[in-house]
């Protein structure tokens, strides 16, 4: 049995530097080419034995450790926690983690939710408290961090702030959470306490610390696990489908178990199904480079171990998208692969509702941790796919607008809008928003949906029937019929132009076809307190069904009652609750119903 590479998943809080740090090992610069700062997609770097011992040189010869493993292979997952289902596999698949935690800012939500996912997995780890450079007066050296914490190196006042900043930034976080905590120099159970090792991203202080603690871990407790059955067909997952020249379509993707072996056949999951594949070529980046890295070189192999980021070349891999599973088996093998295919298939398929939003993503991950932060916003996703905005999504999202506004939405994470689909937004009064940043897209469309239900509802409410009590003022009835013309003063509410008139006992006696100003132009409304003329269209008969000083109501329907009840109380001025009231418990009396309008 060989033993293979222990996976290790870089979670945390977005800015706390874990691209950052794999950087300095790496000597790469991944983080500048990622949208905002931010790790968008899982990435994958193989940091070799060899690499391990040359950087922590002096570390192991002080303890007099001796690294049997071949390497360490690093999942970066993104730092954001719409990114939760990405962490989950990345928690789930690896068997450390680094939990990445700025020691001057301490625990963030996303940090805290990291925690709680590598609890869920029960997978071990490791934090490292990044930034030591910038705690006040702390002397950052490259090298070891064990070397460098002593007062011959650090003035009492950066020590003390150190040790005060690791307790309330790092340590008491974990308490809380239930974990028993402590620099990793003072630990002597690390399958009780959780290692902390000072590390900074920037001078390299602590990265020897911490690749050496990460190896010894993997050595010492975990080395069972790594026990690789080197004739076991390889299980995978696809990171990225890319056009590489002179190879056409590829894959990368992490290989978790098992050996991949050219000649073999790949065996993918697709949106339709499984796509079974000759490979025509497997091919491995250089240690140390990252898969996203588009100046990686890879070499061809003849065959790959797990655990190891991998590129695989093979016919018919158009419809293949990342996130899928995947197995690299011989052809006696194929039929139980797509079985094994399918079943991962339907366990990560994203659910839908009834009715709700289309969002589309690059990548199942992308896709399905955008649902994810969607669902936290309890919002409904009627359609999840992955490609590019079609004009078909943008025709389905203007139909499903029709009956719900906020409906009528398209969310675009890294995918193009096709031109066709364009055209149809300009005829469509669908909203579409893309970016490359998730939460930034779910929070504009968190702030675009709040804004349009106060709209609707204001809107609506608009539409509704004000309430009002008007009096017929004395001497100042203008015509008895057909259209009555009185002059009244609102006693309470707002009279607007269509309100149906009843009388006290009742009886319905027309509609307000006109209100008049003093300068006797035409108006919309007239608000408590004005006296006014107003011509009712109707049945009435000034002097017969109302007459000078009686009291009038406007007529709102029991529906709209409920409405400015339950919902838009607090949007009426105190005029308008009083005449809605009043004329509540009127309605109420005259139908001889206590319930009415609840």
């Amino acid at each position: 049995m060989a033993l293979r590479c222990p996976i290790v998943s870089v979670l945390g809080h977005v800015d706390h530097g874990k691209t950052s740090l794999l950087d300095r090992i790496r000597k790469t610069r991944v983080t500048k080419r990622e949208a905002g700062g931010i790790t968008q997609h899982i990435g994958a770097s193989e940091i070799p034995t060899d690499t391990i011992k040359r950087i922590s040189k002096d570390l192991l010869g002080m303890l007099k450790a001796d690294l049997t493993i071949p390497g360490i292979l690093v999942i970066d997952t993104p730092g954001h926690e719409a990114f939760t289902s990405l962490r989950k596999r990345g928690g789930a698949l690896a068997d450390i983690a680094i939990l990445v935690v700025d020691i001057n800012e301490g625990f963030k939500p996303q940090t805290v939710e990291a925690v709680n996912i590598l609890k869920q997995n029960r997978t071990p780890f490791i934090v490292a408290a990044n930034k030591l450079d910038l705690i006040p007066g702390w002397n950052s050296v490259e090298g070891p961090f064990v070397l460098n914490f002593n007062e011959k190196k650090q003035h009492p006042n950066a020590l003390t702030e150190f040790e005060i900043k690791l307790y309330e930034n790092v340590i008491k976080p974990l308490n809380e959470l239930g974990f028993e905590a402590d620099l990793f120099t003072r630990v002597k159970d690390i399958t009780k306490t959780v290692s902390i090792v000072p590390v900074s991203a920037v001078t390299g202080e602590g990265i020897p610390d911490l690749l050496v603690m990460l190896a010894g871990l993997a050595q010492k407790f975990l080395e069972q696990n790594l026990k690789l059955d080197v004739e076991g067909p390889a299980k995978g997952t696809v990171l990225e489908v890319k056009e590489e020249r002179g190879l056409g379509k590829t894959i990368d993707a992490i290989i978790y178990d098992g050996v991949a072996k050219q000649g073999h056949y790949l065996v993918v999951g697709n949106p339709t199904g499984v796509v079974v594949s000759r490979i025509k070529a497997l091919l491995k980046p250089k240690p140390l480079d990252e898969m996203r890295d588009p100046r990686d070189k890879f070499k061809p192999v003849k065959e790959v171990a797990a655990a190891s980021g991998l590129k695989i070349s093979a016919p018919d891999l158009d419809t293949v998208i990342a996130g899928s599973p995947l197995r690299i088996v011989p052809k006696n093998k194929i039929e139980e692969a797509k079985k094994e295919i399918m079943e991962e298939i339907e366990e990560t398929a994203i659910p839908t509702d009834d009715e709700g939003i289309i969002i589309k993503a690059d990548t199942m991950g992308s896709l399905e941790a955008l649902a994810n932060e969607l669902r936290k916003k309890n919002v409904q996703i009627k359609k999840a796919e992955v490609g590019d905005v079609s004009k078909k999504d943008i025709i389905e999202a203007s139909s499903y607008g029709q009956s719900n506004p906020l409906n009528g939405v398209v969310i675009a994470f890294n995918t193009k809008i096709l031109p066709d689909a364009k055209t149809e937004m300009e005829k469509s009064d669908v909203k579409v928003f893309e970016g490359n940043i998730i939460y930034k897209l779910v929070e504009d469309y968190e702030v675009w949906s709040k804004e349009m239900e106060e709209l609707m509802k204001s809107d609506e409410f608009n539409k509704l029937t004000k309430p009002a009590i008007l009096r017929i003022l004395p001497n100042c009835i203008f015509r008895k019929s057909k259209p009555a013309i009185c002059g009244v003063e609102i006693v309470y509410g707002t009279l607007r132009v269509g309100s149906q008139i009843m009388s006290e006992d009742g009886k319905r006696l027309g509609y307000v076809k006109e209100i008049k100003n003093k300068q006797q132009e035409n108006i919309k409304e007239a608000k408590v307190g004005m006296q006014v003329p107003i011509s009712i269209e109707g049945n009435i008969m000034l002097g017969k069904h109302a007459k000078e000083n009686d009291i009038l109501y406007v007529e709102v329907p029991e529906n709209e009652v409920r409405k400015l009840l339950h919902e838009y109380m607090d949007e009426l001025r105190g005029d308008e609750k009083e005449a809605l009231e009043r004329y509540v418990e009127l309605k109420r009396k005259l139908e001889n119903n206590m319930f009415w309008g609840i």
